[in-house]
Protein backbone atom coordinates (compact mmCIF):
# COMPACT_ATOMS: atom_id res chain seq x y z
CA UNK A 1 0.00 0.00 0.00
CA UNK A 2 2.71 2.38 0.57
CA UNK A 3 3.56 2.59 -3.48
CA UNK A 4 0.10 3.04 -3.79
CA UNK A 5 -0.76 5.86 -1.25
CA UNK A 6 0.05 8.72 -4.12
CA UNK A 7 -2.61 7.17 -7.03
CA UNK A 8 -5.41 6.39 -4.29
CA UNK A 9 -7.05 9.59 -4.37
CA UNK A 10 -7.74 8.98 -7.97
CA UNK A 11 -9.68 6.22 -7.29
CA UNK A 12 -13.16 5.43 -7.10
CA UNK A 13 -14.59 4.58 -3.99
CA UNK A 14 -15.07 1.27 -4.46
CA UNK A 15 -12.27 1.08 -6.00
CA UNK A 16 -9.96 3.07 -2.95
CA UNK A 17 -12.23 0.03 -0.71
CA UNK A 18 -10.70 -2.53 -2.00
CA UNK A 19 -7.06 -1.60 -2.27
CA UNK A 20 -7.19 -0.91 1.06
CA UNK A 21 -8.43 -3.72 1.91
CA UNK A 22 -6.13 -6.08 0.14
CA UNK A 23 -3.24 -4.33 1.03
CA UNK A 24 -3.62 -5.13 4.82
CA UNK A 25 -4.59 -8.65 4.19
CA UNK A 26 -1.69 -8.95 1.80
CA UNK A 27 0.83 -6.85 4.23
CA UNK A 28 -0.61 -8.88 7.63
CA UNK A 29 -0.86 -12.32 6.28
CA UNK A 30 2.78 -13.56 6.38
CA UNK A 31 2.59 -12.48 9.83
CA UNK A 32 -0.59 -14.38 10.28
CA UNK A 33 0.92 -17.62 8.75
CA UNK A 34 4.56 -17.45 10.69
CA UNK A 35 2.65 -16.96 13.98
CA UNK A 36 0.18 -20.08 13.23
CA UNK A 37 3.04 -22.35 12.54
CA UNK A 38 4.85 -21.18 15.65
CA UNK A 39 1.71 -21.64 17.62
CA UNK A 40 1.10 -25.27 16.23
CA UNK A 41 5.17 -26.45 17.01
CA UNK A 42 4.76 -24.81 20.57
CA UNK A 43 1.51 -26.71 21.52
CA UNK A 44 2.80 -29.95 20.46
CA UNK A 45 6.54 -29.66 21.73
CA UNK A 46 7.08 -27.26 24.41
CA UNK A 47 8.20 -28.92 27.16
CA UNK A 48 6.23 -27.00 29.77
CA UNK A 49 7.83 -27.31 32.79
CA UNK A 50 10.64 -25.02 31.74
CA UNK A 51 8.06 -22.17 32.26
CA UNK A 52 8.37 -23.08 36.03
CA UNK A 53 12.11 -24.39 36.34
CA UNK A 54 13.33 -20.08 34.48
CA UNK A 55 11.01 -18.12 37.18
CA UNK A 56 12.98 -16.75 39.89
CA UNK A 57 12.29 -16.70 43.35
CA UNK A 58 11.36 -13.04 43.96
CA UNK A 59 7.65 -12.53 43.14
CA UNK A 60 8.19 -9.44 41.13
CA UNK A 61 11.35 -10.81 39.36
CA UNK A 62 8.70 -13.65 38.66
CA UNK A 63 5.80 -11.63 37.51
CA UNK A 64 8.25 -9.12 35.65
CA UNK A 65 9.97 -12.18 34.28
CA UNK A 66 6.73 -14.01 33.49
CA UNK A 67 5.85 -10.79 31.31
CA UNK A 68 8.49 -11.55 29.15
CA UNK A 69 8.59 -15.05 28.14
CA UNK A 70 6.89 -14.34 25.09
CA UNK A 71 10.55 -13.08 23.76
CA UNK A 72 11.12 -16.95 24.18
CA UNK A 73 8.03 -18.75 24.06
CA UNK A 74 5.66 -16.42 21.88
CA UNK A 75 1.83 -17.18 21.47
CA UNK A 76 -0.76 -15.84 19.95
CA UNK A 77 -3.85 -15.03 22.27
CA UNK A 78 -6.18 -17.26 20.55
CA UNK A 79 -4.47 -19.85 22.45
CA UNK A 80 -2.81 -18.54 25.19
CA UNK A 81 -5.47 -19.80 27.57
CA UNK A 82 -5.24 -23.44 27.30
CA UNK A 83 -1.43 -22.88 27.78
CA UNK A 84 -1.80 -20.27 31.12
CA UNK A 85 -3.90 -22.90 32.02
CA UNK A 86 -1.23 -25.77 31.96
CA UNK A 87 1.49 -23.74 33.09
CA UNK A 88 -0.84 -23.27 36.21
CA UNK A 89 -1.24 -27.17 36.58
CA UNK A 90 2.82 -27.06 36.06
CA UNK A 91 3.23 -25.13 39.07
CA UNK A 92 3.56 -21.84 37.59
CA UNK A 93 1.88 -19.53 40.49
CA UNK A 94 -1.03 -17.44 39.16
CA UNK A 95 -0.07 -14.14 39.15
CA UNK A 96 2.70 -14.89 37.00
CA UNK A 97 0.53 -17.06 34.48
CA UNK A 98 -1.65 -14.40 34.38
CA UNK A 99 1.10 -11.71 33.87
CA UNK A 100 2.16 -14.52 31.03
CA UNK A 101 -1.08 -14.95 29.47
CA UNK A 102 -1.81 -11.09 28.99
CA UNK A 103 1.79 -9.60 27.83
CA UNK A 104 2.54 -12.79 25.50
CA UNK A 105 0.60 -12.03 22.86
CA UNK A 106 2.49 -8.42 22.23
CA UNK A 107 5.65 -8.74 23.35
CA UNK A 108 6.79 -12.02 20.95
CA UNK A 109 9.14 -11.67 17.99
CA UNK A 110 6.47 -11.73 15.38
CA UNK A 111 3.84 -9.94 17.24
CA UNK A 112 6.69 -7.01 17.28
CA UNK A 113 8.08 -7.40 13.24
CA UNK A 114 4.38 -7.43 12.24
CA UNK A 115 3.51 -3.84 14.29
CA UNK A 116 6.90 -2.35 13.27
CA UNK A 117 5.86 -3.02 9.43
CA UNK A 118 2.51 -1.90 10.02
CA UNK A 119 3.72 1.94 11.05
CA UNK A 120 6.63 2.04 8.67
CA UNK A 121 6.73 3.51 5.10
CA UNK A 122 4.24 6.29 4.28
CA UNK A 123 2.43 5.38 7.89
CA UNK A 124 5.20 6.35 9.97
CA UNK A 125 4.79 9.82 10.54
CA UNK A 126 0.86 10.20 10.55
CA UNK A 127 1.15 10.45 14.71
CA UNK A 128 4.83 11.81 14.58
CA UNK A 129 6.50 8.79 15.72
CA UNK A 130 8.34 6.17 13.88
CA UNK A 131 8.00 2.41 13.78
CA UNK A 132 10.39 1.64 16.72
CA UNK A 133 8.68 4.79 19.16
CA UNK A 134 5.04 2.68 17.90
CA UNK A 135 6.92 -1.03 19.34
CA UNK A 136 8.51 0.89 22.19
CA UNK A 137 5.33 2.33 23.37
CA UNK A 138 3.09 -0.99 22.37
CA UNK A 139 5.42 -3.29 24.23
CA UNK A 140 6.09 -0.73 27.42
CA UNK A 141 2.52 -0.06 28.09
CA UNK A 142 1.59 -3.72 27.56
CA UNK A 143 4.21 -4.89 29.90
CA UNK A 144 3.25 -2.02 32.79
CA UNK A 145 0.12 -3.40 32.52
CA UNK A 146 1.07 -7.08 32.99
CA UNK A 147 2.89 -6.31 35.42
CA UNK A 148 1.07 -4.36 37.61
CA UNK A 149 -2.37 -7.05 37.19
CA UNK A 150 0.22 -9.87 37.68
CA UNK A 151 1.11 -8.05 41.49
CA UNK A 152 -2.64 -7.31 42.39
CA UNK A 153 -3.50 -11.25 40.98
CA UNK A 154 -0.34 -12.19 43.25
CA UNK A 155 -1.86 -10.50 46.52
CA UNK A 156 -5.33 -11.62 45.87
CA UNK A 157 -4.32 -15.54 45.40
CA UNK A 158 -2.15 -15.58 48.46
CA UNK A 159 -5.46 -15.93 50.30
CA UNK A 160 -6.26 -19.28 48.45
CA UNK A 161 -5.77 -19.79 44.31
CA UNK A 162 -8.60 -21.70 44.38
CA UNK A 163 -11.00 -19.75 45.38
CA UNK A 164 -10.00 -17.77 42.07
CA UNK A 165 -9.67 -20.66 39.62
CA UNK A 166 -12.62 -23.55 38.61
CA UNK A 167 -10.38 -26.68 38.61
CA UNK A 168 -8.29 -26.60 41.61
CA UNK A 169 -4.81 -26.88 41.03
CA UNK A 170 -4.00 -30.07 42.36
CA UNK A 171 -6.53 -31.14 40.14
CA UNK A 172 -4.92 -29.62 37.25
CA UNK A 173 -1.76 -30.94 38.04
CA UNK A 174 -3.27 -34.78 37.88
CA UNK A 175 -4.25 -33.47 34.42
CA UNK A 176 -1.15 -32.48 33.38
CA UNK A 177 0.60 -35.71 34.67
CA UNK A 178 -1.58 -37.86 32.65
CA UNK A 179 -1.22 -35.70 29.40
CA UNK A 180 2.59 -35.41 29.44
CA UNK A 181 2.20 -39.38 29.42
CA UNK A 182 -0.25 -39.75 26.40
CA UNK A 183 1.99 -37.12 24.99
CA UNK A 184 5.52 -39.11 25.23
CA UNK A 185 4.29 -42.24 23.68
CA UNK A 186 2.84 -40.26 20.73
CA UNK A 187 4.67 -40.99 17.87
CA UNK A 188 6.66 -38.49 15.26
CA UNK A 189 4.17 -38.69 12.70
CA UNK A 190 0.65 -37.92 14.95
CA UNK A 191 3.30 -35.36 16.23
CA UNK A 192 3.54 -33.71 13.23
CA UNK A 193 -0.18 -34.17 12.25
CA UNK A 194 -1.34 -32.58 15.43
CA UNK A 195 1.35 -29.63 15.04
CA UNK A 196 -0.80 -29.21 11.34
CA UNK A 197 -4.16 -29.25 12.63
CA UNK A 198 -3.45 -26.95 15.30
CA UNK A 199 -1.63 -24.22 12.80
CA UNK A 200 -4.35 -24.73 10.33
CA UNK A 201 -7.14 -23.92 12.45
CA UNK A 202 -5.18 -20.68 14.34
CA UNK A 203 -4.67 -19.58 10.48
CA UNK A 204 -8.43 -20.06 9.57
CA UNK A 205 -9.35 -18.32 13.39
CA UNK A 206 -6.86 -15.17 12.92
CA UNK A 207 -7.93 -14.88 8.81
CA UNK A 208 -11.32 -14.73 9.82
CA UNK A 209 -11.00 -11.85 12.08
CA UNK A 210 -8.17 -10.15 9.86
CA UNK A 211 -10.97 -10.05 7.24
CA UNK A 212 -13.39 -8.42 9.29
CA UNK A 213 -10.85 -5.91 10.61
CA UNK A 214 -9.58 -5.10 7.46
CA UNK A 215 -12.80 -4.77 6.29
CA UNK A 216 -13.94 -2.11 9.19
CA UNK A 217 -10.41 -0.27 8.56
CA UNK A 218 -10.63 -0.05 4.61
CA UNK A 219 -14.26 1.50 5.38
CA UNK A 220 -12.94 4.23 7.73
CA UNK A 221 -10.91 5.11 5.62
CA UNK A 222 -12.32 5.37 1.97
CA UNK A 223 -15.58 6.25 2.79
CA UNK A 224 -14.92 8.74 5.52
CA UNK A 225 -16.56 6.90 8.23
CA UNK A 226 -14.64 8.55 11.07
CA UNK A 227 -15.82 12.00 9.60
CA UNK A 228 -19.66 10.56 10.37
CA UNK A 229 -18.99 9.81 13.87
CA UNK A 230 -16.39 13.30 14.54
CA UNK A 231 -17.18 13.74 17.87
CA UNK A 232 -15.91 10.59 19.11
CA UNK A 233 -12.67 10.84 17.73
CA UNK A 234 -12.00 14.83 17.60
CA UNK A 235 -11.86 13.65 21.37
CA UNK A 236 -9.00 12.26 22.62
CA UNK A 237 -11.07 10.66 25.71
CA UNK A 238 -13.60 9.32 23.61
CA UNK A 239 -11.81 8.37 20.85
CA UNK A 240 -9.60 5.93 23.01
CA UNK A 241 -12.65 4.60 24.55
CA UNK A 242 -14.18 4.21 21.42
CA UNK A 243 -11.09 2.07 19.79
CA UNK A 244 -11.02 -0.38 22.88
CA UNK A 245 -14.16 -0.57 22.78
CA UNK A 246 -13.53 -1.61 18.92
CA UNK A 247 -10.95 -3.50 19.85
CA UNK A 248 -13.00 -5.82 22.49
CA UNK A 249 -15.84 -6.31 19.46
CA UNK A 250 -13.64 -7.06 16.45
CA UNK A 251 -11.02 -10.06 18.16
CA UNK A 252 -8.32 -9.29 16.12
CA UNK A 253 -5.05 -11.40 16.24
CA UNK A 254 -2.06 -9.50 18.00
CA UNK A 255 -0.18 -10.44 14.74
CA UNK A 256 -2.30 -8.72 12.47
CA UNK A 257 -4.32 -6.10 14.31
CA UNK A 258 -1.04 -3.23 14.18
CA UNK A 259 -2.21 -3.30 9.97
CA UNK A 260 -6.04 -2.10 10.97
CA UNK A 261 -4.77 0.41 13.66
CA UNK A 262 -2.06 1.67 11.19
CA UNK A 263 -5.00 2.31 8.79
CA UNK A 264 -6.98 4.29 10.85
CA UNK A 265 -5.37 7.41 9.38
CA UNK A 266 -8.00 9.85 11.44
CA UNK A 267 -8.03 8.05 14.93
CA UNK A 268 -5.67 10.06 17.49
CA UNK A 269 -2.51 8.65 19.17
CA UNK A 270 -4.71 7.88 22.15
CA UNK A 271 -6.68 5.36 19.89
CA UNK A 272 -4.82 3.69 18.67
CA UNK A 273 -2.58 2.77 21.52
CA UNK A 274 -5.57 1.58 23.55
CA UNK A 275 -6.32 -0.10 20.57
CA UNK A 276 -3.43 -1.92 20.56
CA UNK A 277 -2.96 -2.38 24.04
CA UNK A 278 -6.51 -3.54 25.08
CA UNK A 279 -6.94 -5.71 21.89
CA UNK A 280 -4.42 -9.06 22.84
CA UNK A 281 -5.22 -8.76 26.70
CA UNK A 282 -8.91 -9.00 26.47
CA UNK A 283 -11.79 -9.01 23.67
CA UNK A 284 -14.84 -10.88 23.33
CA UNK A 285 -13.47 -14.65 22.43
CA UNK A 286 -11.20 -14.23 25.65
CA UNK A 287 -13.93 -13.59 27.69
CA UNK A 288 -15.20 -16.89 26.57
CA UNK A 289 -12.24 -18.64 27.71
CA UNK A 290 -11.31 -17.01 30.67
CA UNK A 291 -14.78 -18.29 32.05
CA UNK A 292 -13.42 -21.39 31.58
CA UNK A 293 -10.42 -21.35 33.66
CA UNK A 294 -11.45 -18.94 36.15
CA UNK A 295 -13.73 -17.72 38.61
CA UNK A 296 -16.08 -14.65 38.30
CA UNK A 297 -14.38 -12.63 40.91
CA UNK A 298 -10.77 -13.18 39.12
CA UNK A 299 -12.52 -12.23 35.51
CA UNK A 300 -13.71 -9.35 36.97
CA UNK A 301 -10.81 -8.12 38.66
CA UNK A 302 -8.86 -8.44 35.83
CA UNK A 303 -11.48 -6.86 33.04
CA UNK A 304 -11.88 -3.62 35.48
CA UNK A 305 -8.03 -3.47 35.52
CA UNK A 306 -7.20 -3.37 32.20
CA UNK A 307 -9.37 -1.35 31.21
CA UNK A 308 -8.67 1.34 33.98
CA UNK A 309 -4.80 0.81 33.29
CA UNK A 310 -4.76 0.99 29.68
CA UNK A 311 -7.10 3.79 29.26
CA UNK A 312 -4.86 5.57 32.13
CA UNK A 313 -1.50 5.06 30.15
CA UNK A 314 -3.21 5.45 26.65
CA UNK A 315 -4.07 9.15 27.75
CA UNK A 316 -0.76 9.33 29.67
CA UNK A 317 1.03 8.61 26.44
CA UNK A 318 -1.40 10.82 24.00
CA UNK A 319 -0.61 14.32 26.36
CA UNK A 320 2.89 13.39 27.37
CA UNK A 321 3.22 13.40 23.09
CA UNK A 322 1.05 16.68 22.51
CA UNK A 323 3.42 18.22 25.18
CA UNK A 324 6.65 17.12 23.32
CA UNK A 325 5.58 18.36 20.10
CA UNK A 326 4.68 21.91 21.79
CA UNK A 327 8.31 21.87 23.48
CA UNK A 328 9.52 21.27 20.17
CA UNK A 329 8.00 24.62 17.88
Amino acid sequence: MHTMMPMFAALSGIDQFVVSFQSIVYEALPFVIIGAMISGVLEELLPQQMFARMIPKNRYLAIAGSALLGLIFPMCECGIVPVMRRLLGKGLPLGCAVAYMLCAPVINPVVIASTWAAFSGDRSNIDGLTSFQMVALRCGLSFITAFIIGVVVNRISAKGVNDLIKVPIKALSLIETAEEAAEAKRPWPERMTNIAQVALHDFIDITCFLILGAMLAASLQTFELVSRVAFLFENPWTACLTMMAIAVLLCLCSEADAFVAANMLKVPLSGKIGFLVLGPMFDLKLLLMFTRVFKARLIIIIVVLLWTIIFTLSMLTYYLDQYARTMMH
